[in-house]
């Protein structure tokens, strides 16, 4: 079995790895990418693999840009914090969807589905899809956004609420969020699992490593191949770069 991984977060991609390995350990990763633009480079340069592992918020967009730019002709599992998503995941090629962190029991569900289905795909056969009950699971009432976050400090906690946070980073496998006071904590989420929690019209994913809220975003300035230079308040350590495919998009957030 021939399995491409498409996972902005480092740590994610590494645990998805490991669990494969665990289930099917014949499994052969081919490759790990972590964008819209490079998943379509690769597919169009190599053979199809037998199954995609494909998350749904990359990097530089959703991934469904992708299907929008080439057929794919081969099964996809979505693994994503974004429940709202999944409705539309399962109008493409998807044979299941899981939810980030990603158990080993539903992966192994979704690998038995893949089985069971696999040579109709290899036949050029695509296997029907029951919308009505996946919406039945998975369009809850109105979704409510998280009003705090729980940091950790030494042994200790602390509640921030959303109101104070300027923004938030992911570095060597850690999440941080910085207040509007230029205090920095630790918290137990992922980026994808906090940019799932947030209001989309007050926070925007930026890249693969920072989240930021509107009102914490200064200067906006156009740079090489695009793409567009943030200067966030309170500052950030580093350049943060908003890429060219997410550029249009961004604007247009603000512009709201």
């Amino acid at each position: 079995m021939k399995v491409l991984i498409v996972e902005d977060e480092p740590f994610a991609q590494q645990e998805l790895k490991r669990l494969l390995k665990a289930v099917r350990s014949e499994a052969v990763i081919l490759d790990c990418i972590d964008s819209v633009e490079d998943t379509l480079q690769w597919l169009n340069t190599h053979p199809l693999p037998d199954l995609i592992f494909l998350d749904i918020q990359l990097s530089d967009g959703l991934s469904f840009e992708i299907f929008r730019q080439k057929n794919i002709l081969c099964p996809v599992i979505f693994t994503t914090a974004f429940d709202e998503y999944a409705i539309q995941a399962f109008k493409v090629n998807s044979i299941d969807y899981l939810l980030k962190p990603v158990k080993q029991a539903d992966l192994e569900a979704a690998l038995s589905k893949f089985d069971q289905v696999r040579e109709m795909y290899s036949s050029g056969k695509q296997p029907p899809f029951d919308l009505s009950l996946l919406e039945q699971l998975l369009s809850p009432a109105r979704r409510e956004f998280k009003a705090r976050f729980v940091a950790r400090i030494g042994d200790q906690f602390k509640h921030i609420p959303v109101e104070e946070i300027a923004w938030f980073y992911a570095e060597d496998n850690v999440v941080f969020l910085v207040t509007k006071a230029n205090y920095r904590y630790i918290i137990e989420y992922t980026l994808d699992q906090v940019g799932s929690q947030l209001d989309p019209a007050k926070y925007f994913r930026l890249n693969r490593s920072y989240i930021a809220a509107v009102q914490c975003i200064g200067k906006v300035n156009r740079y090489f191949n695009g793409r567009l230079l943030t200067e966030l308040i309170p500052a950030a350590p580093e350049q943060v770069f908003v890429s060219r495919a997410k550029a249009q998009e961004f604007l247009n957030w603000l512009d709201q």
